[in-house]
């Protein structure tokens, strides 16, 4: 009977200073002819390990990012999803069985990028930010379904755990507007996306306005719960 592992991947995200969403990748080495290619970070759970302190431990080793906002979105069992040729060679260096089946949890975050210098380490020889648009359609085993999978799941969801991260503690609604047509890549309309927020409990309009603004200046807005935001 084939042997099951399970792995942890990592879709974290960020916006640069034009507003522009990337994803970090790690770069990894396939055979001894230095051929490269692309991966969210991931690697093995350990067998006594829990998820969420695997997929911790993990991003740190490959891009010494850490206290970040994990959450954990899907699981991908596909029994094919490390067969590719080019993805046994990589196996076939750091694994004993290469050919044994790999289940993975994906688990996204949101960062600000200003915040995270990534670094890699162990088998990723660099860590990079790229954008989307310039996501290689040939990413290590099945990273780019990961990929594709957690930007569903944020249109899908909008988590606020997850996009309290990218904005100040105390923000605008045209700040938050932005950031959702961002994410959701679509424009969207004020009045009615003002009267959605207006729905939301968590989100608290403060007493407080933008200061230094030559504008009229707008109400901040804030996460009610202070153990809600920049949860580690």
């Amino acid at each position: 009977m084939t042997a099951l592992n399970l792995s942890i991947d990592c879709v974290i995200l960020g916006f640069d200073e034009d507003q522009k969403l990337k994803v970090l990748l790690i770069k990894k080495f396939i055979n001894n002819k230095n051929d490269f290619q692309f991966a969210l970070p991931g690697d093995l759970l350990k067998p006594n390990e829990d998820l969420l302190a695997g997929g911790k431990r993990i991003l740190k080793s490959l891009t010494s990012l850490e206290n970040i906002y994990l959450k954990q979105f899907h699981t991908f069992g596909n029994p094919e999803r490390t067969k590719q040729s080019k993805d046994q060679s990589w196996l076939s260096m750091y694994r004993k069985k290469p050919k044994e089946r790999v289940v993975t949890v994906g688990y996204v975050a949101l960062v600000k990028m200003e915040e995270y210098s990534p670094q890699a380490s162990s088998f990723a020889v660099d860590a990079e930010w790229v954008e989307l648009s310039q996501v290689s359609k040939d990413l290590a085993f099945d990273h780019n379904e990961i990929l594709d999978t957690a930007i569903k799941y944020l249109r899908d969801q909008i988590d606020h755990k997850l996009i309290s991260n990218l904005l100040p503690t105390k923000f605008t609604l045209s700040q938050l507007q932005n950031l959702y047509e961002i994410l959701l890549d679509q424009k969207l309309d004020k009045r009615n996306f003002r009267k959605n927020i207006s729905k939301i409990d968590i989100i608290k309009k403060t007493s407080e306005k933008q200061a230094g603004v030559r504008h009229k200046p707008a109400y901040l807005y804030t996460y009610g719960d202070d153990s809600f935001v920049s949860q580690i």
